[in-house]
């Protein structure tokens, strides 16, 4: 157990929620938040900014590295502005074709290992909340709290299909199936932090639940845990 500074561990793959869900909880709970992802679509964009080919190891190791990124509060207080290299780039890591680039960088072991202290930085009190896809397993292994969350290939799609159509982007739905599946193999099959459950983490199939219910969820066991923690 981490008490002095705890630890909620969210992971999963894209589109099962573990973003929204992680600010939801972090936000209940007045912890601090820290969506890995963002770091590695961080690191895909500046590579295309900067002209790095995905597959320079050596190049993306040194850009990580000295990776100038910033977050920010909005002026309304109730989001995160990215900046990178003084850019506001809070829209732009959210394309489909950066998220794809992100998915390729960070199979790099060199990358990875880069990124790895930076992320355990944000450990502070009172707590943190932390979403990704090796939290749990490698960056976070001693966390409170994990929490693996599942979805259906269809039903992930559906619902990235749904928030792209909000934005007025023009998508095709079984596209998208076919690039999370194929985002989904190359997780699972990278030789460094493969996407998987850690042995103790709590897994929770999202197929059928919404957004405030995987909170509630989540919430639950949480004071399951610091119940027996304080005991």
């Amino acid at each position: 157990m981490t008490r002095k500074n705890p630890v909620i561990t969210i992971d999963g793959a894209s589109g099962t929620g573990k973003g929204v869900v992680g600010h939801i909880v972090a936000k209940q709970l007045g912890w601090h938040i820290l969506d890995s992802g963002v770091l590695y679509r961080a690191l895909a964009l500046a590579a295309q900014k900067h002209d790095v080919s995905l597959e320079n190891e050596p190049a993306l190791q040194v850009l990580a590295e000295h990776l100038d990124i910033q977050f920010k509060a909005s002026e309304t207080g109730d989001a995160t502005v990215i900046l990178l290299e003084g850019q506001d780039v809070t829209h732009d890591i959210r394309t489909e074709k950066v998220g794809n680039a992100a998915s390729k960088v960070g199979a790099l072991p060199a990358v990875r290992l880069a990124l790895l202290s930076r992320q355990r930085a944000f450990q502070e009190p009172p707590g943190l909340v932390t979403d990704g896809r090796d939290m749990g397993t490698v960056v976070f292994p001693n966390a409170d709290l994990k929490i693996f969350l599942t979805a259906s290939a269809d039903e992930r799609a559906r619902r990235r299909f749904s928030q792209l159509k909000e934005k007025g982007i023009d998508v095709n739905l079984s596209d998208l199936v076919k690039e999370l599946s194929e985002r989904d193999k190359r997780d699972q099959e990278r030789a460094v932090a493969p996407l998987k459950p850690a042995t103790d983490a709590v897994c929770i199939d999202t197929d059928k639940l919404n957004i405030q219910q995987v909170v509630e969820y989540i919430i639950k066991e949480y004071k399951k845990v610091f119940s027996i923690a304080q005991q």
